[in-house]
């Protein structure tokens, strides 16, 4: 037995160990097909970013948000990093029986930790399995977080570590028994049933025991390596070791996610100068190596845990879009192509095959054939990813703020989005109008600018404005960024003038700009038109600047004698879109400023005493978290201290709330296209609202005011939602509850104001 297990055990060390070397190889070949990033990117701070990898790592920041899954996996993934000591000794035990480690084999603290890790790692993986088998898909369908993942793979990996943890407790067992322990003893106390157990046996019989146990528990370990190797796109497997590095290099080496800006346009590398680009330029990713080296890492990081998945208001709602699904077949596609890529095939940019003919000529078929699979192209066209999947994102930011392995899949989306927008001008018909009003008119509706300050006019007290009230914006506190939706939209324009009278009250000094501001671009850049965004983004920065008081020199850059700082510079923004862009990505225009949202101010108002709501507003509510102020932008509390600021009010929270929040289905440019598959986001949104009964609705964006109400109407019209509803901003309420006229005597009367209504 001793020589078998020996001759199967090195046969399988010697195959395992060439075949993991080769593996690594080609991963590191293959990450590196992809294009560089800009310089210091994703290397600036490698302290900070050691610190993040650990904490994420030791911490399971991410996993530990599902509770028990995250309990199982931290063991689970201590006990994989165990395995080599645990190993090592198991090679030993081959050649002799009662081998143990050199100094900490025998050490208690050491054999304790062993003891332990092998039970938790039997207890984690069995928990995890059971998980697993009572969330399949053939149970729960589309709403199971695993439909799509590749079950054998998966099965393959848990019953292996079951199997290597078994075996290191049974090895357990099997040493104490042949070290003659006679007792209970501490260096076996998870193991100790076992030593009794083969107490009885020879010796001869006992070493027979640990050669067979240490060859299983090396082959099952060999096997598992053999398997991974030959699969490399085994995401299940080799996130063990690509996590690592994809952690290391995410985009904020301070351990925020992927999410707030999208990065400026890159080719090659360096950013587009959109004054004169470059005429060898690559605009967007039409081909899976124009991703960037780090998106190529991304792909093949994902283990297909399919939290991000289960998040997802498309693929909650029917659509084909799964954040999973796609980096899977981003993920073998380009592992599929790998071959073709390393050769030297590719195309240039008008098509042209790049390689000759005999450097293909060793090319398997089944690369060559992958290689002239369009990356974004419907089933009929033998795509990678329907346009189906890439039009349904609405860039919510589910998907990055679960995934355990810092994914960034919006990036991915929004990069092939801007290829077939600004090369094949292939995007949905409806987003074209969108497009063309913020070319012509600079804002989505297509209205002309003197239509931005209407509003004023519909409120009792003068609203000053930059340029004809207010010389600029050094007189004031703040300037209110209004934005498209809060000056044009009729339900919009409920919020712009509650949030202007809010601060009237409170005696805030703010102005507005006085039409001439554009879209800051939301919509245009999450649709893929970055040139349209950079063109809109740079306008509202030069007036913005100039409206601060800063003049130019010549060549258009900001004179240093006055330029201002950040800090002197305040905006606040009712809408979390225009809030983010001008917030986080204005910044990449040249615009510094210190911008809030309003529901941030109302709050600072409330606690300094300049706002006081004592109206009671009585009803149950339940808040809607706007995907770009809570996710992106991690604003959650203010909101919440308002409505618990206002007497009378209830507050219940939906299922989904803060970081699991559910879309209203508006962002990504979404706002402007047809949802024409599947259940319309914002009714599967509104339902979960509408399952605890409440008379409020309330939210903090236009955007989820105007999808929540139209939800909400159609619900009354079928007689789902009972007449009383309201949906409204939080601002609305505050408001009411402000609003105390008093009568003759001095006694506070009911607010005279009218109830906000439901938009029509």
């Amino acid at each position: 037995m001793q020589l078998a297990a020996i001759i199967v055990s090195l046969v399988l060390t010697v195959v395992g160990v060439a075949l993991i070397t080769r593996a690594v190889a080609q991963i590191y070949r293959f990450v590196r097909l992809g294009q560089p990033v800009p310089a210091g990117s994703r290397t600036d701070d490698p302290k900070q970013r050691t610190i993040t990898l650990v904490k994420e790592f030791l911490g399971h920041t991410r996993m530990n948000r599902w509770g028990i899954v995250g309990f199982a996996h931290w063991f689970v993934a201590i006990g994989f990093l165990t395995l080599p000591p645990t190993l090592l000794q198991a090679y030993g035990q081959l050649f002799q029986a009662d081998w143990v480690l050199p100094i900490i084999g025998t050490f208690l603290p050491f054999e304790m930790y062993i003891e332990f890790i092998g039970l938790m790692t039997v207890v984690g993986i069995v928990t995890l399995m059971a998980i697993r088998l009572l969330n399949l898909p053939s149970r729960a369908g589309r709403k199971s977080r695993f439909a799509g993942s590749k079950a054998w793979q998966a099965y393959f990996v848990e019953y292996i570590i079951l199997i290597i943890g078994l075996a290191i407790l049974v090895l357990r067992g099997l040493e104490g028994a042949i070290h003659h322990v006679e007792s209970y003893d501490a260096a076996y106390f998870v193991s100790y049933p076992l030593v009794l157990a083969f107490k009885g046996l020879s010796l001869s019989t006992l070493q027979t025991l640990i050669y067979f146990t240490a060859m299983i528990k090396i082959g099952t370990s060999l096997i598992w390596m053999i398997t991974v190797s030959l699969n490399t796109n085994m995401g299940v497997a080799w996130h063990r070791f690509l996590g690592f590095p994809n952690i290391w290099f995410k985009r904020n080496s301070d351990g925020d996610v992927a999410l707030g800006a999208l990065q400026p346009m890159t080719s090659g590398g360096k950013e587009i100068d959109w004054e004169d680009p470059a005429e060898d330029a690559v605009f967007g990713v039409s081909q899976v190596e124009q991703f960037s080296w780090k998106g190529i890492l991304d792909f093949s990081t994902c283990t297909e845990c399919g939290r991000c998945q289960s998040q997802c208001p498309a693929w909650n709602t029917g659509k084909p879009l799964s954040p999973k699904l796609l980096i899977m077949s981003l993920r073998d596609h380009a592992h599929a192509k790998a071959p073709y890529l390393l050769a030297g095939g590719g195309k240039d940019m008008e098509g042209n095959e790049k390689a000759t003919e005999e450097q293909l000529k060793d090319v398997p078929a089944a690369a060559i054939a992958e290689a002239e699979r369009p990356l974004i192209g419907t089933a009929e066209e033998n795509g990678v990813i329907d346009p189906d999947v890439l039009w349904s994102c609405t860039t919510c930011g589910a998907c990055v703020e679960q995934c355990p392995v810092d994914i960034e899949h919006i990036d991915h989306i929004v990069d092939m989005r801007r290829y077939q927008v600004m090369i094949e001008s292939s995007f949905p018909s409806e987003a074209g109008t969108m497009l063309k009003n913020l070319e012509k008119k600079g804002n989505p509706w297509g209205l002309a600018k003197k239509a931005r300050v209407e509003w004023t006019k519909e409120v009792d007290f003068e609203v000053p404005i930059v340029g004809k009230d207010v010389e600029d914006l050094t007189e004031v506190d703040y300037l209110y960024w209004v934005g498209c939706a809060g000056a044009l939209e009729d339900r919009a324009k409920k919020t712009t003038k509650a949030f202007a009278e809010l601060l009237h009250i409170a005696g805030v000094k703010f102005a507005i700009m006085g039409g001439d501001e554009k879209c800051t671009g939301d919509s245009a850049r999450r649709l893929g038109n970055e040139p349209l965004f950079q063109q809109l983004g740079q306008e509202n920065v030069a007036m913005l600047n100039m409206a601060y008081g800063e003049s130019f020199d010549d060549e258009g850059n900001v004179d240093a004698t006055t330029k201002k700082p950040k800090s002197s510079k305040k905006i606040v923004a009712t809408c979390p879109h225009c809030f983010n862009t001008i917030a986080n990505e204005y910044p990449q225009l040249g615009g510094e400023y210190e911008v809030i949202h309003h529901t941030q101010l109302l709050q600072h108002l409330i606690d300094e005493g300049k706002l006081i709501p004592v109206t009671p507003v009585e009803g149950l509510i339940t808040y809607h978290d706007p995907c770009y102020l809570g996710r992106h932008n991690k604003i959650y509390t203010p909101p919440r201290e308002i409505i618990a600021k206002v007497p009378g009010l209830r507050n219940e929270e939906m299922h989904r709330h803060k970081e699991r929040g559910f879309c209203c289905g508006a962002g990504g440019a979404r706002m402007w296209m047809e949802e024409r598959i599947g259940k319309r986001v914002n009714n599967e949104r509104v339902e979960e609202a509408l399952a605890l009964n409440p008379d409020i609705v309330s939210t903090a964006c236009p955007f989820c005011l105007v999808m929540l109400t139209d939800s909400v109407n159609g619900k009354k019209n079928d007689g789902q939602a009972k007449e009383s509803i309201q949906v409204v901003d939080v601002s609305q309420l505050l408001l009411e509850s402000v609003k105390t006229p008093a009568d003759p005597a001095g006694e506070p009367e009911q607010v005279d104001t009218p109830e906000p209504e439901p938009a029509k």
